[in-house]
């Protein structure tokens, strides 16, 4: 809750609040609301995924359109064999996940490593192995609009549309899904987004910068590594 200061009408002096203009507190719901604030600013960063998407995909389209190369092959499965096989692969990865979020608390402990080390690092990176390959593909063949779309693009995505989306279907089966985040990882985000910011903004990129990130990443695992767990998982 947090307090109101009102004033009782009638009055011009400060009563004891009888309708002789005196001062009384009230209390409104709501005041200190992490869960409302979580969820108005998920509804905010969803509308926002859409606009960068109609900023990507109708208004700007010729920001991103990049030289095509002769040796691009055209795609197999055509749209509907696409929209198929991705809605197919997202229902089997959305049961794999299910026995993973049942399982990661227990493997950690058989394991002997920390929860946030595993569910922050090590499933990530297999999760994304498929993503990473491509990105050092393109990037081998010197497509670093196409590599850095993969690797940038898919961390704004989950920024912007999966986190806020979780707490918005989180509010509609009555679960309290919060963006409230611990100071750990908060702190972790924000200089990762500020490493990868300085590094790719003069749009060119050598080994040197390569190394940087890659240390930057070590140095987030080990923090994870050492960071105690929360007691409340929850």
């Amino acid at each position: 809750h947090h307090q109101v200061m009102t004033t009782s009408g009638g009055g011009d002096g400060v009563g004891d609040g009888d309708g002789d203009g005196g001062v009384s507190v009230v209390y409104v719901d709501g005041g200190e609301s992490p869960i409302a604030l979580s969820r108005f600013v998920a509804v905010l960063m969803l509308a926002m995924y859409g606009l960068l998407l109609y900023f990507q995909l109708c208004t700007h389209t010729f920001i991103f359109e990049g030289a095509e190369e002769d040796d691009d092959e055209p795609g197999e499965l055509g749209l509907w064999g696409g929209i198929f096989w991705l809605a197919f692969i997202t229902l089997f990865i959305s049961i794999l996940s299910d026995y993973i979020v049942d399982a990661i608390e227990g493997a950690a402990e058989d394991l002997g490593v920390p929860i946030l080390f595993l569910s922050g690092i090590l499933v990530p990176i297999v999760g994304n192995a498929a993503e990473h390959a491509a990105a050092i593909i393109f990037a081998y063949r010197n497509k670093m609009e196409i590599s850095l779309g993969i690797a940038v693009g898919s961390s704004i995505q989950i920024v912007l549309f999966v986190v806020p989306l979780c707490v918005v279907v989180g509010w509609a089966m009555g679960q309290p899904m919060s963006l409230d985040f611990h100071a750990f990882e908060t702190t972790a985000l924000v200089l990762s987004c500020i490493m990868v910011a300085v590094v790719t903004v003069d749009g060119r990129s050598h080994w040197l910068k390569g190394a940087m990130l890659v240390m930057c990443y070590i140095i987030v695992a080990a923090a994870y590594w050492f960071h105690q767990d929360p007691t409340d998982m929850s």
